[in-house]
């Protein structure tokens, strides 16, 4: 892998993310990120179920 890092040895957004996502893996394991997982997905369920709500009453009220 290339060296991505410039002249003042600052790291690079990628790279600091990498690094804690290393980091994260390590320290949490792989059932913390089937637990955020579970939990982004009931809470990204319910956002998208009440856009698409809200898109089908403005559709209604479009069509009166």
């Amino acid at each position: 892998m290339a060296n991505s890092q410039n002249n003042n040895d600052e790291m690079t957004v990628q790279e600091a993310g990498r690094k804690g996502g290393e980091t994260t893996s390590r320290t949490h394991g792989h059932e913390f990120y089937e637990e955020i997982g579970h939990k982004g997905g009931e809470k990204g369920g319910q956002r998208v179920k009440e856009l698409i709500e809200k898109g089908k009453e403005a559709e209604n009220q479009d069509n009166r």
